[in-house]
């Protein structure tokens, strides 16, 4: 069995898997693509065992990052065998590595299926990933019940199993010990990263933060993604921009605490919409569309798009009304039991028939 992962939200999401797997006896091999550079596993709870890594960067080209990590996997996987490969989410290492298991037919297993915004332009490429990951494989974890139906209408082939998500177990874990502290003054906490925001997106929200900062609604503080390119170009955005901070990239348990640290959150990022219904921190999604519904339910979460005149608006109104409660729409924190579980009684099924057939000879 084989687990891949190539940015900090998969090995987020898929350390709870592979602890899970682990206290069941089943060992995966660990694999990293490379798409996000100086992974320390370790940081995120795969403990230190080893791993390979594939020296695959992420590209401007996602769709040319898909073909690297699928050549770069390939060898591997002709030389490991693994019955199942294991992916998470929606990123061009995902989809790299459930090409080359199709390839070599083998196996894969998708954590996280079934998210659908329902445009492949918001968020593209990432809609158009899951949607053919999830068309390929033979074991799909649903985080929730809508997810779900969305894999059945569909008719996607493979078995469904709805597990909640695994970010909820991570952000848990990560949470246990940290304090919520109330800012001394009003705080926003801002990321910024997706593809579709590149550009005209990133300025609208940096014009709109200059405002929120210049006006003295709150203070910001932005944690820059990272991608050097795109840093670069918020850092050029908002140069010389008093009350406004910036923060290199960090790892979960420190954007957790700062996350119970802020007022406020704006972000496009969707894991930080499961985290904020869980922690109860208000967060607004810099998105015209998103994928997890479930946390607009909860009234945790709003989206508001990137229009700076809309985001201002939005941060005043968000900060009037105060935190909201905790929710939990993505699960119990307990998925990567499931997850292992179910991975265990399929990999025994998968066995049995072979040996059978063996003892027969």
């Amino acid at each position: 069995m084989m687990l891949v992962a190539g940015t900090r939200p998969e090995a987020i999401k898929l350390s709870p898997v592979a602890r899970s797997l682990r206290l069941r006896g089943l060992d995966p091999q660990v694999v990293l693509t490379g798409q996000h550079p100086h992974l320390d596993l370790a940081d995120y709870g795969f403990g230190h065992g080893p791993h390979v890594e594939l020296e695959c960067p992420g590209q401007a080209d996602p769709i040319a990052h898909v073909g690297a990590v699928a050549a770069a996997l390939r060898p591997l996987l002709e030389q490991a065998q693994p019955e199942l490969v294991i992916v998470q989410g929606d990123t061009s290492s995902a989809f790299g590595a459930a090409r080359a298991a199709g390839a070599a037919r083998i196996a894969v297993a998708h954590v996280e299926a079934g998210l659908r915004s329902h445009d492949r332009r918001q968020p593209w490429p990432e809609e158009d990933f899951r949607i053919a990951i999830d068309s390929g494989s033979a074991i799909l974890f649903a985080p929730t019940e809508l997810s779900a139906a969305n894999l059945r209408r569909e008719r996607i082939g493979g078995q469904i199993h709805v597990t909640g998500n695994t970010g909820i177990d991570a952000v848990l874990r990560a949470s246990n010990g940290i304090e919520r502290r109330a800012p001394a003054e009003p705080t926003l906490l801002v990321t910024c990263h997706r593809r579709e925001n590149w550009g005209t997106g990133v300025a609208h929200v940096a014009d709109a933060l200059r405002l929120v900062a210049e006006q003295r609604i709150a203070r910001v503080e932005l944690i820059l993604h990272p991608n050097p390119d795109l840093a670069t170009r918020v850092r050029a955005a908002l140069a010389g921009c008093a009350g406004i901070s910036f923060h290199p990239p960090c790892g979960h348990a420190d954007a957790i605490r700062a996350m119970l640290s802020a007022s406020l959150v704006l972000s496009d990022s969707g894991g930080m919409q499961e985290e904020a219904a869980v922690l109860g921190v208000p967060l607004l999604i810099l998105r015209g569309r998103t994928e997890r519904p479930e946390a607009i339910a909860t009234g945790n979460v709003e989206l508001i798009g990137t229009d700076s005149g809309q985001i201002v608006a939005a941060v005043r109104r968000s900060l009037a009304a105060g935190p909201p409660r905790p929710a939990m729409p993505f699960g119990d924190g307990r998925a990567g039991d499931r997850i292992a579980a179910i991975v265990d009684h399929w990999l025994a099924n998968r066995a049995a028939p072979h040996a059978a057939a063996v003892a027969a000879e």
